[in-house]
């Protein structure tokens, strides 16, 4: 069966990245299996599922309810859809014996949650500052901005947005003495007159809000959590690809498949990326692909 639910290069919303190195790491053949957990708005599944003509055999997840609106052309088709954060979906998974032959984690923010202002992701759109990729979790960034000590704003602003720790202190200190903080447009105004100098390519808020965003949804944490699964969901040379976008959640990524490579008679994956293949290489499509990087590996 074939489905275009949404060509990926030429959608309006959303162009997925990596694409066509994707499909060629995780090399689908027709018949197999797919878990996709972070589907989004579908671009990298239709790709797939293209290969595989197998949409009954595909699981597609997210936690954004907007997301999942978008995938119902693939739930029509067979495909199942969860409606929930990918570490939880592993663990549902895992618990219901289900393995795949192929298995693809996006770890970044999708266009369209970017581009929407009343999301709160974005420095350059005014909305409320909210950053929660599930709409329905009771933490928002605005929470973290406006009740966390100065202190710990700084560690956040340092440890998660690998911003300058002189520059991080003074913009803790200045939202403490700002408070409160409602929407994007507020922040990013008070960031930018805390920065010295001039500035060109890197807006001064961009790691404040990556910082923030990180610390909203513990993304690193859902991570860290999840990659000790991925062997689990596999099938006997199933393959499995992480698409990071930070240094952060690359490291993180990069340290367990060389774990698992490197395990001896007890390792369950052998890494195919023995470099990254990384977005400004490949994809010319999406701008900003540019800080992406794949890495895949092979169930043994």
């Amino acid at each position: 069966m074939s489905i275009k639910a949404h060509p990926p290069h030429n959608h309006a919303l959303h162009v997925p990245v990596l694409l066509d190195r994707t499909t060629e790491l995780l090399s689908p053949k027709v018949g197999e299996s797919y878990l996709d957990l972070t589907a989004g708005y579908g671009g990298h599944a239709s790709v797939i599922l293209e290969h595989t003509k197998n949409p009954t055999g595909a699981v597609l997840v997210d936690r954004d309810e907007n997301a999942i609106k978008e995938l119902s052309s693939f739930k029509d088709t067979g495909a199942r859809l969860l409606h929930t954060d990918f570490l939880s979906a592993a663990k549902q998974l895992q618990e219901e014996g289900k393995k795949f032959s192929m298995i693809l984690v996006d770890l970044g923010v999708s266009s369209p949650q970017l581009d929407r202002a009343e999301r709160g992701f974005s420095f350059s759109k005014d909305g409320p500052l909210d950053m929660r990729m599930d709409p329905s979790a009771a933490l928002s960034a605005a929470d973290i901005v406006n009740r966390s000590s100065e202190g710990e704003l700084a560690r956040i602003i340092v440890e998660y947005g690998e911003e300058k720790i002189g520059f991080a202190r003074r913009i803790a200190k200045a939202i403490v003495r700002s408070r409160p903080f409602h929407s994007t447009e507020q922040l990013s105004a008070l960031i930018l007159s805390e920065h010295r100098g001039k500035w060109q390519r890197i807006h001064p808020a961009t790691r404040t809000f990556q910082a923030l965003r990180i610390a909203t949804n513990d993304e690193l944490g859902q991570i860290e959590k999840l990659l000790p699964l991925l062997p689990n969901l596999l099938e006997r040379h199933g393959r499995v690809g992480v698409i990071s976008f930070h240094s952060l959640e690359d490291r993180l990524v990069k340290r367990y498949f060389k774990e698992q490579s490197e395990a001896g008679l007890e390792a369950e994956l052998d890494i195919l990326t023995k470099k990254p293949s990384e977005g400004s290489h490949y994809d010319v499509h999406n701008p900003r692909s540019r800080s992406a990087k794949l890495r895949v590996a092979v169930k043994k």
